[in-house]
């Protein structure tokens, strides 16, 4: 059936967007997950003691290595850890990593391709061969080398060095900032032929003959009708951060001790494998949270590129 003419393109969308069952799907476990992940904090400082000492993700125990149970729903890890606590922990930094990259990478990408795609000409030239040059090279050496270059010079100097909150908020900032610097060259393609075909609407050119200012042209009429683009991007450039940021860390160029992110986990929960014993729970559950995670935020991006999608009318 197909939608309504008088309705808008956003409600269209959305009309198209609830059908989609995979991504509504996604959507509610994220929104669920996200809550659990928000709210844990909330729970531990209003829980009894028994429950604070029992789910606290710093707290070291002997418990070492306990299967889950009661009281440890996701086990412990080497050190007596509440593995679901941290997991929960974990979340904030890998999902802010992930959000906080992507928007580093959308405002890039969109102004970049923009003023490309509406300039034109040489300019356009210009900004979209540094684009091959830089798709030539392997972005997550270049991250790599930011960390060992950058990263490590910043921790030794003597105001952050003696300061591991001073240090693990250093090696946030230089996950989202390298991550988003590094992931915005699709962006800026898409951006472009969007502007592309849109600078040359009756409605761009009737702005230009009363005389508007190239920017005022583009932040009034042609960037608001690529959103629906942008927003799939970004949902897409999401998961695609999160990976990078838990590859980055499961090497140990990420968060450093005690704090953790889901790269971090998996990596204490392999060292952690010998051939006498394997301590399934701390890889299954690390391992299985980034990996559903991953698949909504693609099932999700999928849904709103479909329902944006000027050719979907069903």
């Amino acid at each position: 059936m197909n939608d309504p003419q008088h309705l808008s393109p956003a409600r269209r969308a959305w009309l198209r967007f609830k059908k989609n069952r995979p991504a509504v799907a996604s959507a509610w476990f994220l929104a669920v997950l996200l809550i659990i992940v928000l709210s844990w904090p909330l729970v531990l400082k209003v829980a009894g003691a028994h429950f604070l000492q029992a789910h606290d993700p710093d707290l070291l125990s002997d418990a070492q290595f306990s299967p889950p149970d009661a009281t440890h729903w996701f086990g412990t890890d080497v050190h007596g850890r509440d593995l679901f606590s941290r997991i929960m922990f974990g979340a904030q930094i890998s999902l802010l990593v992930g959000v906080v990259g992507a928007i580093v990478s959308l405002v890039i990408g969109v102004a970049w391709g923009a003023i490309a795609g509406y300039a034109g000409g040489r300019t356009d030239a210009v900004l979209m061969r540094i684009v091959d040059v830089l798709y030539s090279l392997p972005t997550i050496i270049f991250v790599i080398v930011l960390f060992t270059t950058v990263g490590e010079s910043a921790r030794q100097s003597a105001f952050v060095k003696h300061s591991p909150f001073l240090i693990n908020s250093l090696q946030i900032i230089l996950l989202f900032t390298g991550l988003g610097a590094v992931s915005w060259l699709t962006m800026a393609r898409i951006v472009r032929g969007q502007v592309l075909s849109l600078r040359s609407r009756a409605f761009v050119e009737a702005s230009q003959a009363l005389g508007a200012r190239p920017h005022w042209i583009l932040a009034r009429h042609i960037i608001p009708n690529i959103l629906g683009v942008v927003i799939t991007y970004l949902a897409l450039t999401v998961p695609a951060i999160i990976l990078y940021e838990s590859f980055l860390s499961f090497l140990g160029l990420g968060i450093q001790p005690p704090m953790a992110s889901w790269g971090t986990l998996m990596a204490e929960g392999v060292s952690q494998i010998n051939p006498i014993r394997i301590y399934w729970w701390l890889i299954v559950f690390p391992g299985g949270i980034l990996v559903a995670t991953l698949l909504a935020l693609n099932f999700l991006g999928d849904g709103l590129r479909d329902a944006w999608d000027v050719k979907n009318r069903n």
